[in-house]
């Protein structure tokens, strides 16, 4: 298991710096000019903040220094908001946009898991139907249109919960459920295709034979060999709720990373969105190796495989 691990944290550091040097170049490409106001300053105004922010060096010393200053926890300031280093700006929206995907990404998994099973058990049912209309709904409509029809109906219509902001609970149920849905209809449709694959399997038909319960065989056997696919759709999941969240926040006014994400591309804030891209690469990274290692816990084989690589 330890091998495993060590070479799922390397891929894990090249893919990290793959990223960020890819973001880096891709920023010097950037049309328009990063600074607040920039046609009304003059030339020699514009050439003091090159020099004061370093873009009048060479790409190569801008790159080394670039990792240098990260390596020592420096993403910058501010171009944008001058004075304010980047880290604080970022760790300061943290928190609406961590609970907001922790939020999203639980409530899907688990909905969809069950809907999944559910739909798999009473196969050609009324509810198997009812949950392939919700993951064809789900996966089909984008996040922004279910955010907009709920404010509509809820927040304007009946008025049983705000519009948008983020100061309680209540705050939380629209932007929370408009990111889930997607979850939720992938989930419940891998879930339900893996659950007849495995339930139509010798050893479920074996271990019916020996006697034992329905119950133990569905817990013991069949979701726990139903899971190992879904496990690896978590990954991409994940990754739909980072993107998924630069619109929501937009949409219902949450003062997360997203938002921040967002404007800074409208102004060319160069080093906030190098800072928000290692951020959101880092959760996505880390999301690939936990996955990594949950799979590797369910089946060994592929540890074992992975290892012997």
């Amino acid at each position: 298991m330890g091998k495993y691990a060590l070479s799922r944290l390397g891929y894990m550091v090249v893919t990290f710096i793959v990223i960020a040097t890819l973001t880096f170049l891709l920023m010097q490409g950037l049309p328009g000019s990063p600074y607040k106001n920039a046609e009304k300053l003059s030339p020699a105004q514009i050439e003091l903040l090159n020099e004061r922010y370093g873009l009048d060096d060479p790409l190569p010393e801008r790159y080394v220094t670039f990792w240098v200053n990260m390596f020592q926890g420096d993403l910058g300031q501010s171009f944008q908001y001058p004075g304010r280093d980047v880290l604080p700006m970022i760790t300061a929206r943290i928190q609406p946009s961590a609970v907001l995907g922790l939020e999203a990404i639980i409530l899907g998994t688990v909905v969809g898991l069950i809907l999944g099973i559910i739909a798999a058990l009473r196969q050609n049912t009324s509810i198997d139907y009812i949950a392939l209309i919700i993951a064809v709904l789900g996966i089909s409509i984008p996040s922004f249109v279910f955010a907009g029809v709920m404010q509509y109906s809820f927040g304007v219509e009946f008025r049983i919960l705000p519009v948008a902001g983020w100061d309680g609970l209540e705050y939380h149920v629209m932007p929370v459920l408009a990111l889930s849905v997607v979850v939720i209809a992938t989930v419940a449709r891998f879930m339900r295709t893996e659950m007849i694959e495995v339930l139509g399997q010798d050893y479920i038909i074996t271990a019916r034979a020996k006697g034992v319960s329905p119950l133990a065989v569905i817990i013991k056997h069949s979701i726990r060999n139903a899971l190992i696919p879904v496990i690896t759709i978590l990954g991409p999941l994940v990754v739909s709720i980072v993107t998924g969240s630069l619109v929501i926040e937009r949409i219902f006014g949450i003062p997360g990373i997203g938002e921040q994400f967002v404007q800074s591309i409208l102004v060319n804030d160069y080093p906030v969105i190098m800072g928000t891209t290692l951020f959101y690469s880092v959760i996505f990274i880390v999301t690939i190796f936990l996955i990594d290692i949950f799979y590797g816990i369910i089946d060994p084989r592929i540890r074992l495989a992975g290892g012997s690589n």
